[in-house]
């Protein structure tokens, strides 16, 4: 039995489009190709067909990884949250004590982490650090980097808009 995997709701939903997209654009895709390619003859020597195969084959497997996913998730809506503290779902902004630089990052599921879009893994160290903290704390967090220290400055149940 497999035990449940924290989600947002945002990131769940995104699975679930992931997931039909999948079943119902790109598995009938590779129907079509393999449909093809059986139209070329002989198959024990037809590498378009072996190629469609594979490619259905690896299409299938992602197909069931998402679906365990989304069993295997426990879904928060973090629109509600009470923001007094660090908890799972929760955007943080903090402040590098060392360069005074400023970061938002969203705590989020592992499936769902993206440093890019500002979403940390709740199983990061750095997330790991601030869950349970308040504004105007400061954790320090052994990073690859080293030790550094961070101030939490805010506490949103939304993410940031970036670029604003």
């Amino acid at each position: 039995m497999n035990s449940k995997v924290p989600m947002t709701k945002e990131g769940y939903d995104s699975l679930k489009k992931e997931l039909q997209q999948l079943k119902n654009v790109e598995r009938q895709k590779i129907i079509e190709e393999i449909s093809i390619a059986r139209e070329h003859g002989d198959l024990s020597e037809n590498a378009e067909f072996e190629a469609a195969k594979d490619k259905q084959f690896l299409l299938e497997k992602k197909i069931g990884q998402i679906e365990q996913k989304l069993i295997d998730a426990e879904v928060f809506d973090v629109a509600n949250i009470n923001t007094d503290k660090v908890v799972f779902g929760v955007s943080v902004q903090i402040q590098d004590e060392s360069s005074g630089g400023i970061i938002d990052y969203q705590i989020v599921g592992s499936d769902e982490a993206d440093a890019r879009e500002g979403k940390i893994s709740v199983n990061a160290p750095l997330a790991r650090a601030l869950i349970g903290k308040k504004v105007d704390e400061t954790v320090e967090v052994n990073l690859p980097a080293g030790k550094k220290e961070y101030t939490i400055l805010e506490i949103n149940c939304r993410k940031k808009e970036t670029g604003k």
